[in-house]
C-alpha cells in the first residue's frame, strides 16, 4: 500500500525558509511557502530568488515549474498541510536581547488557521530562539489561538537549522546532523518520519532531545565558531608583530590537532553575517538575565569589533595620514557567494575610513545593491575591480571573491596611483606580492612597511 504523500508549509520566506522550501520541493515534498511580503512572494512565484545563494535559483525554478512549491501571502494555506515550519526572523533588540515579535505573530496567525482543523498538525520551530521559547512563547501563543493543548492533535518541536550562506543548499541536502527537540514521542516521530522521506537511506544522525537543549545547540554552535574566529584573529594580531611569522602556518599546524581542527581558523577582518553577532548578543543577554556573566562570549564580540580597526591601522601604516586619500575596497558581502552585508566587516572598515577623511570607492560582484540601501552616496561604487583600483592610493581586500583571487601584482601596479595593498582576507601569495607595498592580516612585519 502506497503511503500518503507529505505536505509542508513554511512560514517566513527569508533566507532559511526559502532554502528549506526549495530543497523540500526538490525531493518531491509538496511545499507551501508563506510570507507577508507580497513583492517577495510574487518574485518566488516567478521562480526567481530574492537573494543570492548558489544553486537556489535553479532549484526554485524547477520547484515552481513542477508545482511542488507554491508561494502565497495567505497563511490559511497552512491548513491543508501536515507540518508547518516557523522560519521567521528573530532580530536583536537595542539591548541585544532577542525580539520574538515575529514568532508571536506567526503563532497567533497560524493558530487561528488551525482552530477548525480536525486531525494532527505538527508545528516545528526552525527559527533561532533562546532556550525556553518553544515551550514558553510558542506553545503559549499557539495553544491560546488554536484553542487546543499541545498533545494528541497538535504537535510541537524545536528543530534548529545549520545552513551556511554560500553553501546553504548543499548543507540542507547533506547535513551532518538533525536535532529534534520535543516533549513527546509523537511529535518527534512525525518529524523524523518526514526527514526519513526527505533523505531516504542517507538520513544523517538524528539527535532526539528536549526543546531547550535543541535551542541551545544552535547557540552553542554559533558561539563556538565565532569564538574560534576571534581566537585566530587574536593570534594573527600577535603574529603580525613578529618578523618572519605567518598566522597561516600557525593555523595549519594547530588545525592538524584533532582536538582543534582546521575549520574557522582563517584569520581575517572579523566575522559578519546574520547569525554570529545576533546570536552571541542574544546568548549574552539571556545568560545575564539568568544570573550568569558570559565573559568569554563578550570577549569574542569585543575582539571581533576591534578587528576592523586593525585593518585600518594597516592601511595607515602604509600611507601615513589617510585624510584625503582614495581607498579601493574590494568586497562588501560578509563572505563570498552571497549578497548579504548584515554585520559585514566591510561596513565597519568603511565607517572607520570615512572618519579619517578617506574617499572610498568600492566594488563587489553581488552586494552593491544592498550596500547602496545602507550607505547610499557616502561612498563611490565601481563596475569592476579595475575601475575601483584606478587612481587609488590603497586597496583593501575584504571579501574572498574568486575574481579577486585572480588579480595579479601587475593589475594593482597598472591601475593604482601607488600599489599599497592590505590583504585582509589572506587571498594572495605574500612572495608573489612582495614587489608591492603589501601587508596582510597575521603576516609578520615586512620591509615594505614604513618605519
Amino acid at each position: 500500500m502506497k503511503s500518503r504523500s507529505e505536505t509542508v508549509s513554511i512560514v517566513g520566506m527569508g533566507y532559511v525558509g526559502l532554502c528549506t522550501a526549495a530543497t523540500f520541493a526538490s525531493r518531491s515534498i509538496r511545499t507551501v511557502g508563506i510570507d507577508i511580503d507580497e513583492a517577495r512572494v510574487e518574485q518566488i512565484r516567478r521562480g526567481k530568488a530574492p537573494l543570492h545563494e548558489p544553486q537556489l535559483d535553479t532549484l526554485l525554478k524547477q520547484a515552481v515549474k513542477s508545482k511542488l512549491l507554491e508561494a502565497t501571502s495567505d497563511i490559511s494555506r497552512a491548513f491543508g498541510t501536515d507540518t508547518t515550519f516557523l522560519t521567521v526572523g528573530t532580530p536583536s533588540q537595542q539591548d541585544g536581547s532577542i525580539d520574538l515579535s515575529y514568532v508571536k505573530n506567526a503563532c497567533e496567525d497560524l493558530g487561528n488557521v488551525l482552530r477548525e482543523k480536525r486531525g494532527y498538525h505538527l508545528v516545528v520551530v526552525k527559527s533561532t530562539v533562546v532556550p525556553g521559547t518553544t515551550n514558553g512563547t510558542v506553545k503559549r501563543f499557539l495553544e491560546q489561538s488554536v484553542g487546543k493543548k499541545v498533545g494528541s492533535e497538535l504537535g510541537l518541536c524545536a528543530n534548529p537549522e545549520f545552513l551556511k550562506e554560500g553553501t546553504a543548499i548543499n548543507d540542507a541536502l547533506h547535513p551532518d546532523k538533525i536535532i529534534i527537540g520535543s516533549n513527546d514521542k509523537k511529535s518527534a516521530n512525525r518529524l523524523k518520519r518526514l526527514y526519513r522521506k526527505f533523505y531516504g537511506p542517507r538520513l544523517p544522525p538524528v539527535i532526539l532531545t528536549s526543546p531547550e537543549s535543541a535551542e541551545l545547540v544552535k547557540y552553542a554552535s554559533n558561539a563556538f565558531l565565532a569564538t574560534k574566529v576571534s581566537f585566530i584573529n587574536t593570534v594573527a594580531n600577535i603574529a603580525q608583530q613578529i618578523p618572519g611569522v605567518d598566522v597561516g602556518t600557525i593555523a595549519e599546524a594547530i588545525g592538524l590537532d584533532p582536538r582543534i581542527g582546521g575549520l574557522f581558523l582563517k584569520a581575517g577582518p572579523g566575522y559578519g553575517g546574520s547569525c554570529f553577532h545576533k546570536d552571541l548578543q542574544a546568548l549574552i543577554n539571556y545568560s545575564k538575565n539568568n544570573g550568569y556573566d558570559s565573559t568569554l562570549f563578550r570577549a569574542t564580540e569585543e575582539t571581533n569589533e576591534q578587528q576592523s580597526n586593525k585593518v585600518v591601522d594597516m592601511a595607515e601604516a602604509l600611507l601615513g595620514s589617510l585624510s584625503g586619500k582614495r581607498v579601493a575596497v574590494l568586497g562588501l558581502a560578509f563572505k563570498k557567494d552571497t549578497d548579504d552585508i548584515r554585520e559585514a566587516s566591510s561596513l565597519r572598515v568603511i565607517i572607520q575610513l570615512k572618519k579619517k577623511g578617506v574617499h572610498v570607492i568600492a566594488y563587489d560582484p553581488m552586494a552593491i545593491p544592498n550596500t547602496k540601501k545602507q550607505l547610499a552616496d557616502q561612498i563611490g561604487y565601481a563596475d569592476n575591480p579595475y575601475s575601483a583600483l584606478k587612481g587609488a592610493d590603497c586597496a583593501i581586500i575584504l571579501t574572498e571573491w574568486d575574481e579577486f583571487v585572480k588579480l595579479k601584482p601587475k593589475d594593482f601596479q597598472a591601475c593604482m596611483k601607488t600599489p599599497n595593498v592590505v590583504d585582509a582576507r589572506r587571498i594572495f601569495d605574500p612572495e608573489e606580492f612582495s614587489q608591492l607595498n603589501y601587508v596582510a592580516i597575521g603576516l609578520g612585519a615586512r620591509r615594505s612597511l614604513r618605519d
